[in-house]
C-alpha cells in the first residue's frame, strides 16, 4: 500500500530525453493518472521499498538494496543417474523413522 503523501510539496524539474516523456506522458494516459501523478509514484517506488505495490515486491526492493537479490539464471541441469538415485533411496530407509526420533525426545 503506498504511503500517505506529505502536505508540503516541492517542485523538482527534470531534464528528460523526449522518447522517455513521451513514453511517459503515453503511460500516464493510459493509467488514467497526471503525469506529475505516475512520476511521483515511479520515483517513491524506486526509493522506497513501501511504494513497491505490495509485500513481495517490497521485499524484492529491500534484498536488491541490500544486494541479496538473486536473479534465476534458466540452465540445462542434467537428471540423476537412476543407479545412484535408487541407491540412494535404500540408504535413506535403513535410517530411524523420524517417528521414533520424536517419541524418544518427549520421554
Amino acid at each position: 500500500m503506498p504511503r500517505q503523501q506529505s502536505d508540503h510539496m516541492t517542485q523538482l524539474t527534470l531534464r528528460l530525453p523526449d522518447d522517455l516523456l513521451a513514453r511517459l506522458k503515453a503511460a500516464a494516459r493510459a493509467l488514467r493518472q497526471s503525469v506529475n501523478g505516475l512520476a511521483t509514484a515511479v520515483l517513491g517506488a524506486a526509493i522506497d521499498p513501501s511504494y513497491a505495490g505490495d509485500e513481495v515486491l517490497a521485499l524484492r526492493e529491500r534484498l536488491a538494496r541490500a544486494g541479496l537479490s538473486m536473479v534465476p539464471t534458466p540452465g540445462r541441469h542434467r537428471r540423476p543417474d537412476p543407479v545412484a538415485l535408487r541407491r540412494a533411496r535404500v540408504a535413506a530407509g535403513r535410517g530411524r523413522p523420524l517417528s521414533r526420533l520424536v517419541g524418544e525426545g518427549r520421554t
